[in-house]
C-alpha cells in the first residue's frame, strides 16, 4: 500500500506543458524501512553482521538536499524528420523510408548532479557496507494535460535481497505500468498525425537504466564514472491488453512475481574512502555515502500495417494537406532539465522537458519553478528602469 501511494503522489506532482512540448519526470525513490530488510536477511542466513558501528556525530545524509538545478538550454538541431518530409514522396520506397522513420522516438533524462544518499550514514564497516541504505528504486512519469499517459515504477526486490548481502548487488522488479499506444510520441513527426492500429502495429516500449558512480578508495585512486549496473524493460503492447479507454494498467500484486520483467543487475554504490580524527587526534577509517547518477533511455517503436503500405498514395495526399510551415520545419529542438528532493514522497524528481524553440518561455520556465536565463533577467531589469525613468515626476 506504501507503494501505490507514493506512485499517486508522485502522479499529482507533474505539470501542464504546451501539447508540442514532451515532459518526463524520473523518480529515484528512497526507503528508511529497507536497511533493516537487509539486516533481517543477513539474521536470516545465520552470517556474521556486516554491519560496523556509525559514527557517532555523523549528520544525516539527507539534510540541505531541497536544491534545485537546471541545466544549459541545449540546441538539439534541425529534426531530422521533419525535413524528410519536406520532400514530396513520388516514389513508394521515399514514402516508406519516412514512415518508417517515424516509428521510432527516444529520448534520454540524466539526472542533472551527483546524487549523495544511496546511503543515509557514513560507515566505520567499509566501502560496501550495506547499512542505512537507502536507494529504493526507480519510476518514470509523463502526463498529456491531466491525464497520466506513461507511468512505470520499479523497487527493490525484496525476493532477493539475499544477493545485496552475499554479492552486494540489487535486482529491481517492476509494480506499476501505465502505457497508452494513442497517447504515445509515436508517429514521430511535426505532422498532426495520430497514433492508430489502423495504420501502426507491434507497438513496443523499451527502458534501459544505468546506474553510474564515483568514488575513492583506500589507497587514493579515482574511479570515474564506473557503470554498476543496467536494467532493461521490454514491453511489447497489442490491442489484447489493453482496456476500454486504450490504455494498458498494470500493478503487481503484492508478493507476487511481476508480469513483466526486468532484465539485469547493479552493484550496490561504493562508498569513498574519508578517514577522520577524533578529538584525542586519533586516526580513524570512515566510508562516505555514496554518490551515483543515472541515466535512463526510453524508446517508443511499431511498425507500418499492410493497410497503410497498401493505401501508401493516400496518405502521401494526406501529409500533403498537413504540410506544416517553413518555420516549424527549420526550428530548432530545446531541452531543459532539473533535478530536485521532494520532501513528501522521499523521492528525487528529475523533470525533463524538450521542446521546439520558442516554446520554453519565459513563462512556461517560471511555472515549472525554474530560474529565468541570465539573458531575459537582464532584459526584464532593463525594461524596469526604461520604465522609471519615462514615468512623470510628481
Amino acid at each position: 500500500m506504501k507503494r501505490l501511494a507514493l506512485s499517486v503522489l508522485a502522479v499529482s506532482m507533474a505539470c501542464c506543458v504546451m501539447a508540442q512540448s514532451v515532459e518526463y519526470q524520473a523518480f529515484i525513490y528512497t526507503s528508511d524501512e529497507l536497511s533493516e530488510e537487509i539486516q533481517r536477511e543477513t539474521d536470516a542466513l545465520g552470517q556474521r553482521s556486516i554491519f560496523g558501528d556509525m559514527l557517532g556525530a555523523t549528520t544525516n545524509a539527507l539534510s540541505g538536499m531541497a536544491t534545485g538545478y537546471i541545466t544549459s538550454f541545449v540546441d538539439l538541431g534541425i529534426n531530422a524528420i521533419g525535413s524528410l518530409i519536406t520532400r514530396k514522396a513520388r516514389q513508394k520506397a521515399e514514402w516508406e523510408e519516412t514512415v518508417q522513420k517515424e516509428n521510432v522516438y527516444e529520448t534520454t533524462i540524466r539526472t542533472v548532479s551527483n546524487v549523495n544518499d544511496f546511503y543515509e550514514h557514513t560507515s566505520t564497516a567499509g566501502a560496501m557496507d550495506p547499512k542505512g541504505m537507502k536507494f529504493d528504486g526507480i519510476g518514470c512519469l509523463r502526463m498529456d494535460g491531466q491525464d497520466t499517459v506513461f507511468y512505470i515504477s520499479c523497487h527493490i526486490d525484496r525476493s532477493k535481497l539475499y544477493r545485496i548481502v552475499n554479492h552486494s548487488k540489487f535486482q529491481l522488479v517492476l509494480d506499476t505500468l501505465i502505457i497508452s499506444p494513442e497517447r504515445s510520441n509515436l508517429p514521430n513527426s511535426e505532422l498532426d498525425i495520430p497514433f492508430s492500429f489502423k495504420e501502426r502495429r507491434n507497438f513496443n516500449l523499451t527502458m534501459n537504466i544505468k546506474l553510474i558512480s564515483s568514488w575513492m578508495n583506500e589507497i587514493v585512486q579515482l574511479q570515474k564514472d564506473v557503470t554498476l549496473g543496467e536494467f532493461s524493460i521490454s514491453v511489447p503492447v497489442d490491442t489484447a491488453i489493453l482496456d476500454g479507454n486504450g490504455f494498458l494498467r498494470y500493478v503487481r500484486p503484492e508478493g507476487e512475481p511481476s508480469a513483466f520483467s526486468v532484465i539485469g543487475e547493479s552493484f550496490i554504490v561504493p562508498r569513498s574512502y574519508m578517514p577522520y580524527r577524533d578529538a584525542n587526534d586519533e586516526f580513524h577509517n570512515s566510508w562516505g555515502t555514496g554518490e551515483y547518477k543515472l541515466e535512463i533511455g526510453l524508446k517508443e517503436t511499431c511498425d507500418i500495417t499492410d493497410y497503410l503500405r497498401e493505401n501508401w498514395k493516400d496518405d502521401r495526399k494526406r501529409r500533403e494537406k498537413l504540410q506544416p510551415s517553413e518555420s516549424l520545419l527549420t526550428r530548432g529542438w530545446q531541452m531543459v532539465t532539473t533535478q530536485k528532493w521532494d520532501e513528501i514522497t522521499k523521492s528525487w524528481v528529475i523533470t525533463t522537458l524538450k521542446a521546439p524553440a520558442g516554446v520554453l518561455t519565459n513563462e512556461m520556465l517560471e511555472k515549472m519553478g525554474l530560474p529565468l536565463p541570465v539573458s531575459s533577467q537582464a532584459g526584464a531589469a532593463q525594461q524596469g528602469m526604461q520604465q522609471q525613468q519615462v514615468m512623470p515626476k510628481k
